[in-house]
């Protein structure tokens, strides 16, 4: 019996894909430059169908890798020659526990959907990466995802309780506890942004927050990307803490403005979108501060949305930036460094130098509260002079933002695409460590090889470029 055919007699026949065609179509996420066709994909739908998955892989000597929706941005669930392991199907919200402000879902569940299932009782969760609206909360657990809010809510580990997951021998464990505080050692913690690498989630007990009760959300504009970036730490300097504070630069105003038509002004070097929550008492006090540290810091207009409406646009257009970028090129790479709140003017500067340097169109639309840019680099895939020029643009600027006292994701993950620069923010010692405590979880390496750490600290494979991997 062949392998394709033990693991339809676990999920059955329509829950495997193996043909040509369907191993193409999850043979990347949206990460651009690299692929690999794994031997299936299976589609689970319970928690004991991933275990037995797993072990039948075990058995067999085969890689496998946890799989959500496919919004990952660094080549996280590339699977060469493995068996992928889509958790699609396992989407359902479990239990909702309004009294104790929690939620289960099983990690195919979409982010979005959590928020939905609660909003009417006065609830949201809390992380709102921009991929919300398809991404899953398996893939926002194992990558630590971010988000708009995380300036004041933290990211997704601040937000698990606890986790069902299938370890990579097969073994089902919970980390974690139900209730606020637990004992012992963080293994949640730990396996929190992992990348998939300690096992494959397949539910989770998640922290709601209640809804604010009032929101005020301000749109700033600026003549240049200097004052906006400027105008970011000033407001923190001031005290003031918002619950978002975004920028985009002209570039995407425009393909924004092209894509929708909501009035932004096309002629202006960047906006701040700034978003203020909190108690009805004292919120228009605190957004008239804002509007001064604006205006004091070079701000040509500040506008605040009146209507749910038009924060709702301002929202989607912050949210649907990256996609109107298809407008001017049909690729492009999103980065995911992390910097000092103060050196945005000047990083912001190199960055253009960097796409000079290597004719290359950047555009910037990222989290500037918290430092997290996501410079998305223009280009065609199909050209491989371009992907070579892409590929050394983004070496740039991985190298300038470390250099700044920065790190190399926030919320994207490591994956394929940023495992080989770990050397230039971790010593090996470090490194090795990591790989020690990678093994206790994933001894024979088979759990989504290849991520993370660099391909001399024990990882399974190398990548290549729009094709398979070699064994090493």
């Amino acid at each position: 019996m062949t392998i394709i055919e033990e693991l339809k007699q676990i999920v059955g026949g329509d829950a495997v894909l193996s043909g040509k065609g369907e191993r193409m179509t999850y043979e990347r996420d949206a990460y651009p430059l690299e692929a690999a066709q794994p031997l299936a994909t299976v589609l689970p739908s319970t928690t004991e169908q991933v275990a037995a998955i797993v072990k039948l892989c075990v058995k067999h000597d085969i890689p496998f890798t946890p799989r959500g929706a496919g919004t990952g941005l660094a080549g996280g669930t590339l699977c060469p020659g493995g068996v992928l392991i889509g958790v699609a199907r396992m989407n359902r919200v479990l239990d909702i526990d309004l009294r104790n402000r929690r939620l289960t879902a099983q990690a195919g569940a979409v982010n979005v959907e959590l928020t939905k299932a609660v909003a009417g009782d006065g609830y949201l969760y809390a992380p709102d990466p921009s991929s919300q609206g398809a991404s899953t909360i398996g893939g926002n657990i194992a990558n630590n995802a971010g988000g708009p809010h995380t300036l004041k809510y933290g990211v997704t580990v601040n937000h698990v309780l606890a986790l069902e997951m299938v370890l990579p021998d097969g073994e089902i464990v919970t980390l974690g506890d139900k209730t606020e505080d637990t004992n012992g050692y963080d293994l949640m913690g730990l396996a929190v942004g992992a990348e998939g690498t300690f096992g494959i989630v397949t539910q989770a007990t998640l922290r709601l927050v209640r809804q604010t009760q009032a929101v005020r959300t301000l749109l700033a504009v600026f003549g240049t990307i200097d004052d906006a970036t400027q105008t970011v730490s000033d407001i923190v300097a001031a005290g003031i803490v918002p619950a978002a504070l975004e920028m985009l630069d002209g570039v995407i105003i425009q393909t924004v403005e092209d894509a929708f038509h909501y009035g932004f002004p096309r002629d202006a070097g960047a906006v701040l979108i700034i978003e203020l929550d909190g108690l009805a008492a004292g919120i228009d006090t605190l957004a008239a501060r804002v509007r001064d540290v604006c205006t004091a810091s070079g701000a040509r207009e500040v506008r605040q949305a009146s209507t749910p409406q038009e924060r709702a646009k301002l929202w989607a257009a912050r949210k649907k930036a990256i996609g109107t970028l298809g407008r001017l090129a049909p690729s492009c790479v999103t980065q995911d460094c992390v910097i000092p709140r103060s050196k945005l003017p000047e990083v912001l500067r190199a960055i253009a130098g960097i796409g000079a340097k290597h004719n290359l169109r950047i555009a910037n639309v990222f989290h500037a509260g918290d430092g997290n840019l996501h410079p998305a680099t223009l280009f065609d895939e199909r050209d491989p002079e371009q992907v070579q020029r892409v590929m050394a643009a983004s070496h740039d600027i991985l190298e300038l933002c470390i250099g700044m006292g920065g790190t190399l994701t926030g919320e994207h993950g490591i994956g394929v695409e940023k495992r080989d620069y770990m050397p230039l923010l971790f010593p090996a010692e470090t490194l090795r460590t990591m790989s020690d405590v990678r093994d206790v979880f994933n001894a024979a390496g088979l759990c989504n090889p290849g991520k993370i750490l660099p391909t001399s600290h024990g990882c399974s494979f190398e990548f290549t470029p729009r094709g398979g991997a070699v064994a090493v």
